[in-house]
């Protein structure tokens, strides 16, 4: 499918005739397989899409500007007024809750839950965005030098520890997937798309409406951490913590993961 002018591959998933829609967004060096665990336990529509940049079948993303949160926004946006989706249920995981988050406060009208897994809302002062500006600009440049290498390092980073203990075939999938990315997008994506580049919406998070459940894992200090802040400041929200995993959830618990959803029609 293109959208602006660039090409997205999207794929839809019917379960059941129920009327959900579901939209499935994944995390930094993911793609629509990220969510392969849980698709079909989803109640009625899935659709889930390789974000820009992202997939094995990605090309170079020449105009760089475009993973913006705000065109990436747009970009959403565009795949389901194509669909003529509204209502949706959004998912989104890490890099891909930050990108559901500011969709829903962009497009309130679109959405009719919202489900935060492991991520944050941004970062609060200006010295802590240049700080991880910085930061990311490093790992972009690793990128470009050594992939492979960054890719390895990445995988050791604490945030992933529980995922030691995932079976050698679901590592195995994991590592083959990071290392099938476009190097190129995966640097740009954290120099315009990382937690530093994204506006600062924990001001706004009073503001959203919406029905939401941010979700973390039993083992992830920090981003339950984040969601304890998020969750006082977020009218209609609940918290929901999923038992014997990590940062990924969903791939390391997606039994509980689905069983812990508050699915509605």
């Amino acid at each position: 499918m293109m959208i602006n002018n660039y090409p997205y591959q999207i794929f839809l998933t019917k379960n059941d005739a129920r009327p959900c829609q579901w939209l499935l967004l994944h995390g930094f060096m993911g793609s629509h397989h990220d969510f392969d665990d849980i698709t079909s336990d989803l109640p009625g529509e899935v659709l889930t899409v390789d974000l820009l940049g992202f997939g094995s079948r990605a090309p170079d993303v020449v105009d760089v500007s475009r993973f913006e949160m705000a065109n990436q926004i747009d970009d959403l946006r565009s795949i389901l007024v194509s669909l003529h989706w509204q209502n949706v249920n959004l998912l989104g995981y890490s890099m891909g809750g930050r990108l559901a988050l500011g969709f829903a406060l962009m497009y309130p009208d679109l959405v009719k839950n919202l489900y935060l897994e492991s991520t944050t809302a941004g970062l609060k002062t200006v010295s802590e965005r240049q700080a991880r500006i910085t930061a990311d600009e490093i790992k972009a440049q690793a990128i470009l030098e050594d992939f492979p290498k960054f890719v390895d390092e990445w995988s050791q980073l604490p945030l992933f520890e529980t995922q030691k203990l995932l079976p050698m075939s679901k590592k195995d999938h994991i590592r083959r997937q990071r290392l099938s990315q476009n190097p190129a997008n995966v640097a740009n994506s954290l120099r315009k798309m990382g937690t530093g580049a994204q506006p600062d919406f924990w001001s706004k998070l009073s503001d959203l409406e919406i029905p939401t459940q941010v979700i973390v894992g039993e083992l992830d200090n920090k981003f339950n951490a984040i969601a304890n802040q998020m969750v006082q400041l977020i009218p209609h929200v609940q918290k929901t913590v999923i038992p014997n995993s990590g940062h990924n959830t969903h791939v390391e618990q997606p039994k509980l993961f689905v069983e812990a959803l508050n699915v509605s029609n």
